[in-house]
């Protein structure tokens, strides 16, 4: 009997090892988001000079993750307000991770181009983004190798994130990230880029990006081309970062007769507006990081970010931002306080379409803005 008892409890204590040491095959998930507001003074608005500025809702949004096996998922969903383009995906992909080094993602992913994931340290973002070249998603497949040293990407896209399907149809408005819009849609697009990182007091990142696709003429039904190429430097040193990018495109549509092809629209946050076809682009981005201990706050980081769009066209005048700030982190609150000086600068000034020719305003204009935000 003492044999039997014996053999029984080794029996259950087996069957419990071996079922402890089964991989855990459930699905994985994990929501987090973040609830903001946003107050800002424009000084070339007289309604917002007379009022003293104005403070409303930025956005609710949502990120949830998953994984299953080696399975991914990542979502990013965002509700705006009505005139900023409502509620819209800003990315979401189903991926495949085949090792520690090795991923790849299908669906709206990010652009691999440029510093990433962010060519600024402000709320405002870099020139870059304005002109569809900073924090965009398209449609597509991206695959990603990431190593010790060197980090690369490769990725097709056929389209831009499409929410409106019959044939004729424009780039809806109602996107985060900036797409050519109008009468040209992209297509086709084929991205590369790597990163070279080195140091541990001292981490460096050196890379280079490369985009060419297509554009859709409506009219025409015919394809132009498009391409950018950038050059970027990454340096953090303790609370020290600096962050620098040269880059070019060119737009190349095969527009009606009639159409001007020196500019171009793009469109984001329900609100197209006219680009130059050709430019570089120049930014410097510095900041420095201390963590304190002021009641609940824990971090303050300052930093001042340039950015330079030369238009190619001769007769058309460059843009320019400048945005000097600091974000301060307590616990999950994080506020951006920026203050941004632009010239022929869209989103700083009174000419909506100066990222084109720039002849409206000459002057320099101001923008005082505070975004704070509870992120879960």
């Amino acid at each position: 009997m003492k044999f039997k008892s014996l053999l029984v409890s080794l029996i259950i204590l087996l069957s419990m090892s071996a079922y402890a040491e089964e991989p855990d095959t459930s699905p994985h998930f994990k929501l987090n988001g973040a609830l903001r507001f946003n107050y800002n003074f424009s000084d070339w608005k007289e309604g917002s000079k007379d009022r003293g500025g104005d403070f409303g809702y930025d956005v609710l949004f949502f990120r949830l993750r998953g994984k299953y096996n080696k399975i991914l998922l990542d979502a990013d969903y965002r509700f705006y307000s009505k005139d900023f383009g409502g509620a819209m995906l800003k990315y979401g992909w189903i991926g495949y991770q085949f090792d520690d080094k090795n991923q790849v993602q299908l669906g709206l992913t990010r652009v691999p181009f440029g510093i990433q994931p962010f060519a600024a340290h402000n709320f405002l973002f870099q020139m870059s983004y304005y002109v569809g070249l900073e924090d965009d998603s398209d449609m597509g497949i991206k695959y990603l190798y990431t190593g010790r040293h060197w980090d690369f990407a490769l990725a097709f896209f056929k389209n831009a994130d499409e929410l409106l399907f019959s044939s004729d149809a424009e780039t809806s408005d109602d996107r985060y990230g900036y797409d050519v819009a109008g009468r040209n849609k992209e297509l086709n697009q084929f991205n590369g880029q790597v990163f070279y990182k080195w140091g541990e007091n001292v981490r460096q990142c050196i890379g280079a990006s490369a985009e060419f696709g297509g554009l859709y003429n409506l009219d025409t039904r015919k394809n132009g081309t498009h391409y950018a190429f950038a050059l970027h430097h990454e340096l953090y040193w303790k609370g020290l970062s600096l962050k620098t990018q040269i880059a070019t495109y060119a737009m190349k549509p095969k527009n009606a007769e009639g159409m001007s092809r020196d500019t171009i629209m793009m469109t984001a946050y329900g609100a197209p507006y006219a680009v130059a076809a050709k430019a570089n682009l120049y930014q410097l981005g510095v900041g420095y990081k201390w963590n304190v201990k002021w009641g609940p706050v824990e971090s303050v980081q300052v930093y001042n970010d340039f950015g330079w769009l030369q238009k190619q066209k001769k007769d058309f005048h460059d843009s320019f931002q400048n945005v000097t700030g600091c974000m301060v982190t307590a616990g999950p609150v994080i506020a951006y306080i920026d203050y941004a000086l632009g010239l022929h600068q869209a989103w700083l000034g009174p000419d909506w379409n100066a990222f084109a020719q720039g002849t409206g305003s000459d002057s320099w204009h101001a923008r005082f803005n505070v975004n704070i935000g509870y992120y879960f």
